[in-house]
């Protein structure tokens, strides 16, 4: 099945103009940019691409049938759908929870996703993905860029790579509109977990804002999609966005 991808020159932030023009957008569309010039990450963060060296690009989605409390698996296909991308070139990648995606202790993609809820209700969401894919130089203050064209010494073609890399998000996410919850999400969800960057595995991690350091272990997500760590003394605690920082 032919996906809609429509390029842009260049535009403010594809997040944006999806929202713009949210109404007219049919259901698994996507805009990408050759360039952006407010290119977002995650709590108001930017996101730094140089002009058409990377794949930077919206996905539109109107799944109508997830319930808000569950939203976050829309979460989880958009990095599954990065990660066997990755795969899929022989790059050995992981998930840093929420949704970055990491090839060892360096940052290849980010994903911003803003749903719409009506109701009890996820009525839409507009999942922003960015992909170092031919940057080799950042000149931003970002601790950890990596592109793929660094990992595997080739230089890419976007449109063409935009096509493989929205297959495999297609593939995920249609068969779970279809088949809604199920096999279909708890084999998302697997996969998301399994391939959880440093899951499983004993590090060290801070508190914030206490600054605590601690030690533990990734053992998943709860209900809430907050991060579960398991502290040495076996205590498990759960964490949400920004208020846990893992020490690289």
């Amino acid at each position: 099945m032919a996906i809609d991808i429509i390029w842009l020159e260049s535009t403010d932030s594809t997040n944006k103009e999806a929202l713009r023009r949210f109404a007219e957008l049919t259901d698994f569309t996507i805009l990408a940019a050759e360039y952006q010039t407010e290119g977002r990450g995650q709590k108001g963060t930017s996101w730094e691409s140089a002009k058409g060296t990377n794949l930077t690009f919206s996905l539109v989605l109107k799944p109508e049938m997830i319930k808000a409390e569950n939203q976050f698996i829309i979460s989880q296909i958009a990095a599954v759908g990065v990660f066997e991308y990755l795969k899929s070139k022989g790059i050995e990648a992981k998930i840093k929870w929420p949704n970055d995606i990491y090839i060892n202790n360096k940052k290849v993609a980010g994903i911003l996703i803003e749903n719409t809820i009506e109701g009890d209700t996820l009525s839409g969401s507009i999942v922003g993905i960015g992909l170092n894919l031919n940057q080799d130089k950042f000149e931003s203050n970002a601790p950890n860029p990596v592109s793929v064209k660094m990992v595997t010494g080739e230089r890419y073609d976007l449109k063409e790579e935009m096509e493989k890399l929205a297959f495999f998000l297609y593939d995920l996410y249609i068969p779970f509109k279809n088949f809604s919850w199920g096999s279909i999400s708890e084999k998302i969800s697997s996969m998301y977990h399994r391939n959880l960057y440093r899951y499983e595995e004993l590090h060290k991690f801070q508190e914030t804002p206490s600054g605590e350091i601690f030690e533990g272990r990734i053992i998943g997500t709860d209900k809430n999609a907050c991060l579960q760590i398991e502290k040495l003394d076996g205590t498990v605690s759960s964490y949400a966005f920004k208020e846990i920082k893992y020490i690289i």
